[in-house]
């Protein structure tokens, strides 16, 4: 038997959460006494698939075919079933990002497996198989056992972190029997910036404090000098003044970043149920009632036209001093 991780590629290069996967993998298979199988899918370079053996993978299953090019959730779910087939996989893992959301549900079905998804952490295995998850939109951690002969994990990424272990995997060529995708693609956007969202573990994000897109310089040079990713509110995303792919909240991304600097958002709580796993969050605001003092660690009360150039100048000069 095995712990089966569903990892993606771009571009060449392994997606940050597919190392983060094999990681939470590796540590789940060590409780069940189990091996780690990585399914790759997308064009990735050789050193990168074998990487994945430094951080738990014993054996690569490495997915091509024009089928797997088309974004079609039905394909991939077909690919991942029949991996989990041949690898005889009870637990299979995938990172709660898009890909994830549309595949582990619809395998969820194919397999008649207990599904978990945005787990917290590891899964304890003693007494039972149990998860950790949030409920209520971030307001309490439920922890949910999962029953079934086969179980499906989607862990929310940087959960957990990637961290290398010991060892190699063996690598061979995957194609299992798909049928045709049904879906026709178009057209391919990409998505602006250097950082994807979903991978930050720092973002900076703003609201309709900033009071016209014009006024988004400030917010993207302290991103800048950050090297963090920029986000925004859904208001802003729907006046469109950001692209719609920097929203974040309960009906955008949802993000576990290290450090959240949120400037001129009031926090409301569909905002915050997507980026309370935050492990610091910041608030510049000028509303001292603004809801999202409540959950910040530190707010400076303020107009954000005086303090973010301030801050932009403080960590230019801190970074200067540590040259």
């Amino acid at each position: 038997m095995s712990v089966l991780v569903f990892v993606e590629a771009a571009n060449g290069k392994i997606k940050k959460a597919g190392f983060e996967g094999v990681t939470y993998a590796k540590n789940t298979a060590d409780q069940l006494s189990n091996s780690v199988t990585a399914i790759v899918f997308g064009n990735a370079d050789a050193a990168e698939v074998s990487s994945l053996g430094e951080y738990g993978a014993t054996k690569v299953l490495h997915a091509k075919g024009d089928v797997f090019n088309n974004l079609d959730a039905g394909a991939f779910t077909s690919a991942v079933a029949a991996a989990v087939e041949k690898e005889n996989a009870d637990v299979i893992i995938f990172p709660f990002d898009n890909s994830g959301k549309a595949i582990a549900p619809r395998l969820s079905a194919k397999l008649k497996a207990g599904l978990v998804s945005g787990a917290l952490s590891y899964p304890t295995t003693s007494g039972g198989f149990k998860v950790k998850k949030n409920v209520f939109s971030g307001k309490a951690i439920a922890e949910v056992e999962i029953t079934t002969a086969k179980k499906i994990i989607a862990f929310t990424p940087n959960s957990v972190g990637a961290h290398k272990a010991s060892g190699s995997a063996s690598v061979e060529d995957f194609a299992p029997s798909v049928n045709a995708s049904k879906i026709k693609l178009l057209e391919v956007k990409k998505q602006e910036g250097d950082i994807p969202l979903p991978e930050a573990e720092l973002v900076v994000s703003a609201g309709r404090g900033m009071k016209g897109p014009e006024n988004w310089a400030p917010v993207e040079e302290l991103a800048k000098v950050l090297g963090a990713a920029t986000a925004c509110s859904r208001p802003v995303a729907d006046a469109h003044w950001r692209p719609h792919h920097e929203h974040v909240g309960q009906t955008g991304i949802a993000i576990r970043p290290n450090l959240y600097i949120a400037i001129g958002i009031s926090g409301a709580i569909q905002h915050l149920a997507g980026v309370n796993q935050s492990k610091v969050i910041v608030v510049i605001n000028n509303d001292a009632e603004a809801p999202f003092f409540k959950a910040a660690d530190y707010g400076v009360l303020g107009d954000a036209f005086q303090i973010v150039p301030k801050l932009v100048e403080a960590v230019k000069k801190f970074k200067a001093s540590q040259n």
